[in-house]
């Protein structure tokens, strides 16, 4: 992060904006609207700056700039069309260690003006840090179309019932648990809409009796790395966690969009390394519930799938906790698609089946015959350590020796990495592999040159978001 975004209270503070043109009048425009008390230093002023001027709304002072125009500044914008005068004036405010944009130069800026989507109190900040205004522009009009205009009446008039709330509900995860459930039923917001103050107050008044002391538990796929494979409904859980207990696939990006002040707990697992025992993970589900706090297990992948989301379920149901599941794209389908391989084919394989390469020691052995059918596609989930045992098994049962094989590293993020070869070679296929893998065995394999979406130069996946796409 180049920049650190910060909402700063300019209310009567003076600022002062050099230069008089067009340009100009857009900065103090942002001023005003903040409150500021701004003066403006020109030589020439543009007809907007002049009628504010006679309208008392700032002062100009018609002279070049002078290093005492920065006494008691706050802060200075330098929006010239000369750069040697916007370099000059950057240099003299860094000596004085005031904030100061220099329109156009981020890079001599100790701040910079983000695009703005204005639903005050809610305002919305975009910044691209100078290197590309234009998307940060598009980005903040596609924002536009989404936030409604009566956004700021749902925070303004619940400012005005924070301090009711407070009487009412003196614990603060509680309060933020009345807020979330309040605004996320959509009702409330539907009735200032409507105008309907009276009623959106009422309601307000209501939800303050509902029981909300009660925990929960949320088990949420985190797909198979690519934060843009989130669901909608996964993010937003996220956002609302008192507690997130989360598996060591799930990717830094993706914990990165958790609440901030959410605790996070790290409960993964590898192939004979378990940072914390099932058995204990299953415990902690069931303790945090019952403490009343909003509980999310974030798993990689999806957690029904090889995930063992049902034997946690299984402890939350004997507890009597309430829970809720939601599914994310497994690495089967997130990996084949980012690898171009589908996982069926009407030439080549007409089923699919998964498998994983890590069962309980007790555990039954696999179904080899079935796996070595042809016409199928076979995907193994943690099988890279039973290479040589998956080769041996497949083909003493069947399956051709030169079957096409995809090993997929790291899928669906920025280190994925696919390496293909025939089955007769597996082990020697993932020999230097590290990290989460996913084993694609059949002919649809073949299949993955020409579709594979991957620039050719560095294997890096391009972006199939139809936003970003219209934009290059």
């Amino acid at each position: 992060m180049d920049y650190l975004p910060i909402f700063t209270k300019l209310e009567k503070r003076p600022c002062l904006v050099v230069g008089g043109g067009s340009i100009a009048c857009r900065k103090v425009h942002l001023l005003l609207k903040a409150g500021a008390d701004v003066t403006v230093c020109a030589l020439e002023f543009h007809p907007t700056l002049l009628k504010q001027a006679a309208n008392k709304e700032l002062k100009i002072i018609e002279q070049a700039f002078a290093e005492a125009l920065l006494e008691n500044k706050w802060l200075v914008i330098a929006a010239t069309n000369n750069k040697q005068v916007n370099e000059y004036i950057a240099t003299a405010a860094h000596a004085k260690q005031l904030l100061v944009n220099v329109v156009g130069q981020a890079d001599i800026s100790s701040f910079i003006l983000p695009s703005i989507v204005d639903r005050s109190p809610i305002v919305v900040a975009i910044s691209s840090g100078g290197k590309a205004p234009v998307l940060a522009r598009l980005i903040r009009e596609r924002l536009e179309t989404l936030l409604p205009m009566h956004l700021g009446r749902l925070a303004a008039i619940s400012a005005q019932f924070r301090h009711r709330v407070k009487e009412v509900i003196k614990i603060a995860p509680l309060r933020r648990r009345y807020w979330e459930k309040l605004f996320g039923n959509g009702l409330l917001a539907n009735l200032l809409q409507k105008g309907q103050t009276e009623s959106a107050i009422a309601l307000m008044e209501t939800s303050l009796t509902e029981d909300i002391t009660q925990g929960d538990v949320a088990l949420v796929g985190a797909g198979p790395g690519d934060p843009s494979l989130l669901t909608l409904k996964a993010l937003q859980l996220m956002q609302q966690a008192d507690v997130v207990l989360y598996d060591r696939l799930v990717s830094s990006d993706i914990l990165d969009l958790i609440r901030r002040d959410a605790d996070l707990i790290s409960v993964g697992k590898a192939a004979g390394n378990h940072e914390v025992e099932q058995s204990r993970t299953n415990q902690m589900l069931v303790e945090f519930a019952r403490e009343g706090k909003k509980v999310v297990r974030l798993k990689g992948g999806d957690s029904f799938i090889f995930g063992r989301g049902g034997e946690e379920l299984e402890e939350l149901v004997e507890a009597g906790i309430a829970f809720q599941v939601v599914p994310g794209i497994t690495a089967a389908s997130g990996c084949s698609a980012y690898a171009g391989i589908p996982l069926t084919h009407r030439d080549f394989a007409q089923s699919v089946t998964f498998v994983t390469g890590h069962r309980k020691t007790d555990g039954e052995e696999l179904n080899w015959q079935a796996l070595a059918a042809p016409n199928q596609t076979l995907v193994v989930y943690m099988g890279l350590l039973q290479s040589q045992e998956i080769k041996t098994q497949l083909i003493n049962h069947g399956r051709a020796p030169e079957t096409a094989v995809a090993l997929v590293n790291k899928g669906t993020t920025s280190d994925q990495h696919v390496v293909i070869g025939q089955l007769s070679e597996l082990e020697q296929l993932g020999g230097g592999l590290q990290g989460p893998t996913l084993m694609i065995i059949g002919e649809v394999v073949n299949l993955a040159d020409k579709l594979a979406w991957y620039h050719p130069d560095n294997n890096q996946p391009l972006s199939r978001d139809p936003f970003l796409v219209n934009l290059a």
